[in-house]
């Protein structure tokens, strides 16, 4: 019997809440389909850097590249300014491993309402193609004269061919495989940005030359982030730099119904390297404690994951089984408009498997 070794980062706040239920719904999918999984635990994150002064140890990539895949809850701290809780982990983890996808999808579930009128379930089904390991947070830059009146802080985006076409390439293949309108949108700015952005749109044209069949279109940001809500109902497979993705995922997500429902996964798509799956959400230190953190998009990233280490009917299973939960409308958590809490909402998920 195939036996995975998972990493898990379960971090800040909710995360500890909902990666625990993502790993008892991964559990009961192994026992179904014949495979074992094993869970190695650690505790890095905003409580590590208190102790250590470190989000997490000088290790820690040398740790992950033995797993098969990682887990990651939730990162962010009151108390601890975000640049460092990002920088200090999630951003290492995706250079140093080269997960040079990001994938995040938004579906639009049954027993969902969108925020927007008069879209019915599955007319909302994108994805979200990011860049993740340059672009416009390439860690590059400075300050002189930091803190004196005269301060200056210079922040430079790198974009380079091999990175634009590697990943523009992977939302093409994507696109050609996915049960979707076979289009793929590119994400630019190269009215302002003529440079990094006018590579991208070269790069984008050039790689579209090799998939006639694919439909494409080319929008600039802005009019990207009204058209996600004027007619998110247009858009497959959407290809976008580091910083235009991150923030037309979460509008995406938002669109389909609720941030609790989004996965995501940092892929080396070469396999050279373990690759992370995590859930949009953040910490969310307001809730947490509390035991009524939305589970679902953890749990849909041990679903992304299962499929990505080659179980995919289990992934499939565990994907159908969060339909049914949000199609039946039992158990469902606040920020759906229900009451349930975030061990009710796992139970139901297990039980649909």
């Amino acid at each position: 019997m195939r036996n995975y070794r998972i990493q898990v980062i379960a971090g800040d706040g909710i995360g500890v809440e909902v990666t625990s239920c993502a790993m008892r719904v991964m559990e009961k999918a192994a026992e179904i389909y014949g495979f074992g999984m094993s869970f190695e635990e650690h505790d890095w994150g905003s409580e590590y850097y208190f102790r250590h002064g470190r989000m997490m140890p000088a290790n820690a990539l040398d740790t992950l590249r033995a797993a098969d895949a990682i887990l990651l809850g939730a990162v962010g701290h009151p108390d601890i300014p975000d640049h460092i809780t990002l920088h200090g982990l999630l951003l290492p983890i995706r250079r140093g491993l080269d997960q040079y996808v990001n994938v995040r999808p938004a579906v639009l579930y049954p027993g969902v309402e969108s925020p927007l009128k008069h879209f019915p379930p599955g007319e909302i089904d994108m994805v979200v193609i990011r860049e993740n390991t340059e672009g416009e947070y390439a860690p590059v830059g400075g300050f002189v004269h930091q803190n004196h009146a005269g301060e200056v802080a210079v922040q430079s985006a790198v974009f380079t061919r091999q990175g634009c076409e590697r990943v523009i390439r992977y939302a093409f293949e994507l696109a050609v495989k996915r049960n979707g309108k076979k289009r793929v949108t590119s994400i630019t700015k190269s009215n302002a940005q003529a440079y990094g952005m006018v590579l991208w749109d070269r790069v984008f044209q050039s790689v579209a030359r090799e998939f006639p069949e694919i439909e494409t279109e080319s929008l600039l940001v802005d009019a990207a982030a009204m058209n996600f809500v004027r007619r998110p109902q247009s858009f497959d497979v959407v290809a976008a730099s580091n910083l235009f993705g991150d923030i037309l995922s979460d509008l995406s997500a938002i669109v389909a119904g609720s941030i609790g429902l989004a996965a995501s996964a940092n892929l080396d798509p070469s396999g050279r390297s373990p690759s992370l799956f995590e859930p949009v959400h953040g910490s969310a230190p307001d809730i947490a404690g509390r035991g009524i953190a939305n589970p679902l998009a953890a749990i849909l990233c041990g679903s992304m994951l299962l499929d990505h280490v080659g179980q995919g009917a289990a992934g499939a299973a565990i994907e159908q089984a969060v339909r049914r939960v949000l199609g039946g409308g039992a158990a469902r958590t606040p920020d759906l408009g229900g009451s349930s809490g975030s061990a009710e909402v796992r139970d139901a998920v297990i039980a649909c498997l």
